[in-house]
């Protein structure tokens, strides 16, 4: 399993997910349907189907395009998220294949949205699975709270995804990692991790490289919104239980300017 990153518009990230033994691929929210098929081209792929996150435009504003471009290709997203242009509508633990080995499983991660789908995606068995996540989990951050609660938030993040393995890597929506550890340090000012990692996500940006991905077990020890469980992040944020802190955590994130 080979996956590649497409940057598109100004901060989104698409991805190609590739069976390297048929050279069959996925995309993922190929928001700029062009951008996504050169590099499909260029590697000498098919893609087979799209699997979206979530309704938002600059994730399933391509769906309708690609359909044109591709035609015949099948569009995955969930069943209560209103997708732009889906042809196969996805339940909390479906599954598709892609080639030969590689098997993936959709995650119901609501909150973003009300229908929001993680992927989860597995090759073969030396490798270590990947977890597509939209915008419900970033790297150190987590996405606005526009359809749901903060009790599913918690679901989506602790539960749903912070259950996954632990070298699981994580590819989510955005590249937001820099200012999303900037705001993690003020969180957590003495987390050794938070500034390691916000020291490579600069040099990787200067150099106009991606930060993604992460892994689960990188997120567990370096994303305040993963780490509501402690209390010190409970009690920082004047609250006593997880999901209230979230919650608090959140509109703290919304409020703050860097």
């Amino acid at each position: 399993m080979k996956i590649y990153h497409v940057p598109c518009l100004e901060d989104n990230y698409s991805y190609l997910i590739v069976d390297e033994s048929t050279k069959e691929a996925a995309a993922v929210d190929p928001v700029e349907p062009e951008k996504v098929l050169e590099a499909s081209n260029s590697l000498g792929l098919t893609i087979k189907f799209v699997l979206t996150t979530h309704h938002h435009w600059d994730h399933a504003g391509g769906n309708e395009k690609i359909k044109e471009l591709v035609p015949g290709i099948k569009v995955y997203g969930g069943s209560i998220d209103n997708v732009k242009g889906c042809t196969n509508a996805l339940e909390n633990g479906d599954k598709v294949h892609l080639g030969a080995d590689i098997n993936i499983l959709a995650l119901h991660t609501p909150c973003h949205t009300k229908g929001h789908i993680s992927y989860y995606v597995t090759g073969k068995e030396d490798e270590d699975p990947a977890v597509f996540t939209g915008d419900t989990l970033f790297i150190a951050g987590c996405g606005k709270f526009f359809e749901g609660t903060a009790e599913q938030m918690y679901q989506s993040l602790s539960v749903t995804l912070g259950s996954l393995p632990k070298p699981t890597r994580v590819y989510c929506g955005h590249e937001y990692s820099v200012k999303n550890l900037q705001f993690a340090l003020t969180v957590e000012p003495d987390n050794l991790r938070i500034l390691e990692k916000l020291t490579w996500a600069q040099n990787q940006r200067q150099t106009g490289q991606p930060t993604i991905p992460s892994t689960i077990g990188d997120e567990l020890e370096s994303n305040p919104f993963m780490r509501v469980d402690l209390p010190a992040i409970q009690e920082k944020m004047g609250f006593n239980s997880p999901v209230e802190a979230l919650g608090e955590l959140r509109k703290v994130k919304d409020n703050w300017r860097g």
